[in-house]
């Protein structure tokens, strides 16, 4: 299963109403993707900052999250300065450092970030089929919530297959290698894994069918309104406003 170690907790992000905090991510994360000023950008950083405290989240574990960025981000302080062309701001043998390329991956670096813990604080605050039913309450499209339900719940199954699989080449004595046997074998792997999961997903439906399935999952939770939900809504709708303005000039 997917490493869910921020979805339990009992902080007051973690009590809001799952449909509000996929709501407020969503926007967030579109307003600070549209924006470019630094001060929107500075700001909408420090919310999510802010976010992730409220969720009395392990710091060392966003940490961890936030290092699945970082190399895109390097690769990019590595490249944008030395190939967007405008004003130089230094030289380094060959290349030239502009202005524009520091600026671009400034930018983005301040909107990656924001947005990852954004989502780090609102939506990994919540397991995985909760946050599939908040997005049913939410009238999103029926059959995308069951295709992404029954995905999070058989991928685990076929890649506890695949690791059968690979147990029993391994027991064979298969060692990988830059061969054709071994391409052949992974190419054995990937077939066999395509038709076990054909074999598996007929007899889930059967046994679906059997237990008087209907084309609908039904949640046991509720989301009853709550008042610190609605504080939470009216916290992010000022805070995104304010983005918004300052994005645009309304706050000078």
């Amino acid at each position: 299963m997917f490493n869910e170690v921020f979805a339990i907790g009992d902080s007051i992000i973690h009590r809001i109403d799952p449909r509000y905090k996929v709501v407020a991510a969503v926007v967030f994360s579109m307003v600070v993707a549209v924006s470019y000023r630094f001060p929107t950008l500075l700001a909408a950083l420090f919310a999510a900052v802010l976010l992730t405290l409220a969720a009395h989240l392990n710091l060392k574990a966003v940490g961890r999250r936030l290092l699945v960025v970082s190399g895109f981000l390097v690769l990019l302080w590595i490249l944008l300065p030395v190939t967007f062309k405008g004003d130089a701001l230094a030289r380094i043998g060959p290349l030239t450092v502009t202005r524009p390329g520091v600026v671009m991956a400034a930018q983005i670096s301040l909107k990656s970030i924001a947005i990852l813990l954004a989502f780090i604080a609102l939506i990994t605050t919540m397991n995985f089929s909760t946050l599939g039913h908040a997005l049913d309450r939410l009238h999103l499209s029926g059959k995308f919530v069951h295709i992404l339900l029954m995905t999070y719940r058989y991928i685990f199954v076929i890649e506890q297959e695949y690791q059968r699989m690979v147990r029993a080449a391994k027991i064979r004595g298969f060692r990988p290698g830059t061969n054709l046997h071994t391409y052949r074998t992974f190419a054995y792997f990937v077939a066999m894994l395509f038709v076990r999961a054909a074999s598996r997903a007929d007899r889930v439906y059967r046994a679906m069918r059997c237990r008087g399935f209907n084309g609908r999952l039904y949640c046991l939770a509720e989301f009853p309104p709550h008042r610190s939900s609605w504080v939470f809504a009216g916290i992010m709708t000022v805070a995104v406003t304010a983005l918004v303005m300052l994005e645009w000039g309304m706050i000078t």
